[in-house]
């Protein structure tokens, strides 16, 4: 038997070799989490010297992988059994091995989430296409969420591709038809970006940026434009919620912008493992 024989008979095998694929992509999304938001912050100085007619001056030289992985209080380097997924951050204690500087928590969660996640699409989904394109889109949208909610931004370096890749994949098709994914392609962005400035008309001031449009067209291309009323009900109303526990709890200020690109992340995840049962349960209530 060979091996993929094995996974395709074998729920439980694909489901362990799905979680543990995603412990160690979500290393290296913690690597892109970091460093693609400085990437983008060097490239528009750059830019904006050059428009300006600004003398050049030096650029720091980063990508996703160079320079190797180091501690940012001490600058040493990270040895290979201390970048074991979770099990690293575990190890160390939350510390660095030689200045004992704390390390962020955020290493082992967004680690743990995404195997967690990646095993859940391999149990909905089994082998297959829709598995592939599930855990790619599962991935990303990990990745969206964590730099939203450090920096603000949806890069479109991970947004527009995966638009495009939702298309793509519906010309197969994957997970819907081509008309689908086009009309739902074109409906996420227009209807964010409808609100958006309504609400600027209205209030004169920026409910959202223009990432969130690009996001909401991603997720129309994956999943079709039936699924983009329950996607924006279900970001809206866990949005809404969030937002008001922090603003009674933490007494955060209601005039401080909160990102709205994890919960529509969170609430494309849940509509493609969970949409169809979500729709029906919503339509037996009626």
């Amino acid at each position: 038997m060979t091996l993929i024989e094995g996974l395709q008979d074998s729920p439980g095998l694909l489901m362990l070799l799905c979680a543990l694929l995603g412990l160690m992509v979500g290393s290296f999304l913690n690597v892109v989490i970091l460093r693609l938001p400085r990437m983008l912050e060097i490239s528009w100085k750059q830019e904006a010297r050059q428009i300006l007619d600004l003398p050049e001056e030096p650029v720091e030289r980063l990508s996703l992988s160079h320079p190797p992985s180091t501690c940012p209080s001490c600058g040493n380097g990270i040895k290979p059994r201390h970048n074991i997924p979770v099990l690293g951050w575990l190890m160390l204690r939350g510390r660095c091995a030689s200045c004992k500087a704390s390390i962020s928590v955020q290493y082992p969660l967004v680690e743990a989430a995404t195997g967690l996640l990646s095993l859940a699409c391999a149990w909905h989904f089994g082998w297959g296409y829709p598995l592939a394109g599930a855990l790619v889109l599962t991935w990303a949208l990990v990745a969206l969420t964590v730099i939203d909610l450090r920096t603000m931004l949806l890069p479109d370096t991970i947004t527009l591709p995966l638009m495009w890749l939702g298309l793509l994949l519906a010309l197969v098709p994957v997970f819907i038809d081509l008309p689908s994914a086009v009309i739902g392609a074109a409906a996420g962005y227009l209807s964010l970006w409808s609100v958006y400035h309504l609400f600027r008309l209205l209030t004169g001031k920026e409910g959202m940026g223009y990432g969130d449009f690009k996001l909401l067209a991603a997720l129309g291309a994956w999943m079709g434009w039936t699924a983009l009323p329950g996607i924006i009900l279900l970001s809206s109303v866990v949005g809404a919620v969030v937002g008001i526990v922090m603003i009674v709890a933490r007494g955060r200020d209601r005039q401080l912008p909160i990102p709205f690109g994890p919960y529509l992340a969170a609430a494309g995840w849940l509509w493609l493992i969970w949409g169809e049962a979500i729709k029906s349960a919503y339509l037996s209530t009626y």
